[in-house]
């Protein structure tokens, strides 16, 4: 393990810039245990969204939250954090600049507390949070007891009254998502490193492949998908893992609506999580903590009881029942892959998918508009509706003239796809809509009142169905 350039007890005040995003809130949350004064910014508390559960969690832990306009930058911070969101021109990084405050990337901070620790770090474009997830669940269900950095909340911690994204014990093994989209991962000195796949997103292929191969220097094991053709120079000098390759392979699989079975060398997995995409994730889990000692009695043990990661595939609410039942989802996927790979989970469970998709960002538009109408095209099947939304703006410099629109303008036939360009028409159109034996489904990144705007869907489509049976 590398030498930390960074300590957590040499730094007694810090502050965050864009405390709300999932990564940077994880660290913020840590440096708060850790005993440092936490203070952090968000364009979001400007943007008006002030009651947002991160805000309370952060308090609790004495973190002090401001706009993102340099109020909370004084003389007393050491050090100030950024993400790779955040513009050179912030007015938080002019003041930092005129007081002489230390700046660095969220990365080299991760990567001072990752080098410190026996650390399983996880990457791929699609699947890192839930595979991070089952691998940490696994771990602590076999008595190793291991620390988590990851860009998505359990649902299992926020039981137990934490904020999901990040937890500490006294183990020196680590699990952590290791995020490409920056490159960051480079950073990182991994005791097992795990690249789970390799998509457009982001950055181009080319790019994507450099940042992996680093990663999989830095890394003192590594383990791989077998079954991904555009992995195959990582396969070497490494372990395995998938459904028809690899050193650990499933077998009898069978992706049902509300579960999915499968075999790894004789032993019986159930997993309450659907679709190939999480049985990938789990396979991968598994070889982790396979290597790791674990048995595959008791990694089966853990999966069963797995409780899922915050807005993946996240289940709003239902009703009505067989053929019949009308069911609410919220989920992260905000690129093509990851798309695919949702609409797929949810073909399992209904007649007929509606599917709601929030852009997350101009420039992913800018980069995915093709593979974006290649994926509606080939995904949203002829019973399907999709209603396609304007792109998500935070605040900050984009640039404001790709749109939506540049995706359908690239369909070969976009009669399934609507662009309203209202978020409260949109809505009332999904509920006049919607009828038995729909799935619908509320799909983006970033926004945080996303997750609402499908509980009001499904609030509306209740009272719609209650309504017509009366």
């Amino acid at each position: 393990m590398s030498g930390s350039k960074y300590n957590f007890h040499d730094i007694k005040n810090i502050h965050f810039v864009g405390i709300g995003g999932v990564g940077m809130s994880a660290l913020a949350q840590l440096c708060a245990m850790k005993g440092c004064v936490v203070s952090g910014s968000d364009r979001l508390i400007s943007s008006g969204h002030t009651d947002l559960a991160i805000w309370t969690y952060l308090e609790k832990l004495n973190i002090k939250i401001f706009p993102q306009d340099g109020s909370g930058i004084t003389k007393d911070v050491q050090l100030m954090v950024l993400s790779s969101a955040i513009e050179k021109d912030n007015l938080e990084i002019k003041k930092a600049n005129e007081l002489g405050i230390k700046i660095i990337h969220r990365s080299e901070l991760l990567a001072s507390y990752v080098n410190k620790h026996k650390t399983i770090a996880i990457t791929g474009t699609s699947g890192k949070s839930t595979t991070t997830s089952m691998i940490f669940e696994i771990l602590r269900g076999a008595g190793k007891n291991p620390s988590l950095i990851t860009g998505a909340s359990l649902l299992s911690l926020q039981k137990e009254g934490l904020f999901g994204n990040v937890y500490e014990s006294k183990s020196d093994l680590l699990v952590i998502e290791a995020d490409e989209s920056d490159g960051s991962l480079v950073n990182y000195h991994p005791h097992i490193g795990v690249l789970l796949n390799m998509e457009k997103d982001h950055k181009e292929l080319d790019i994507l492949e450099t940042y992996f191969d680093k990663f999989k220097q830095n890394c003192e094991h590594f383990i791989v998908n077998a079954d991904e053709k555009s992995l195959e120079k990582f396969k070497n000098d490494c372990k395995t893992f998938g459904l028809e390759h690899g050193d650990i392979k499933a077998t009898n699989i069978n992706l049902g609506g509300f579960e999915t079975t499968f075999e790894i060398n004789g032993v019986g997995f159930s997993l309450p999580e659907i679709g190939k995409y999480n049985l990938y994730n789990a396979v991968a889990a598994i070889s982790v903590c396979v290597q790791l000692g674990v048995s595959l009695l008791d990694c089966a043990k853990s999966l069963t009881n797995f409780g899922g990661v915050y807005k993946r595939f996240n289940k709003i609410g239902s009703f009505g029942e067989g053929e019949n039942r009308i069911e609410v989802i919220d989920d992260f996927a905000h690129n093509p892959h990851k798309i695919s790979a949702c609409l797929s989970a949810c073909r399992l469970r209904g007649k007929r998918v509606l599917a709601y998709f929030q852009p997350h960002a101009h420039y992913s538009v800018k980069l995915l508009a093709k593979e974006f109408a290649e994926t509606f095209e080939t995904d949203i099947k002829d019973s399907d509706i999709m209603w396609l939304a304007d792109i998500y703006y935070p605040g900050g410099t984009v640039d404001e003239k790709v749109s939506s629109k540049d995706i359908l303008s690239l369909m070969k036939d976009s009669k399934n796809i609507k662009n309203i360009g209202n978020k409260q028409q949109e809505m009332a159109d999904i509920i006049e809509t919607a009828k038995e034996g729909d799935v619908i489904v509320v799909m983006g990144a970033r926004d945080p009142g996303l997750t609402q705007f499908a509980r009001n869907i499904f609030e509306g489509v209740k009272k719609k169905v209650s309504s017509q049976v009366v």
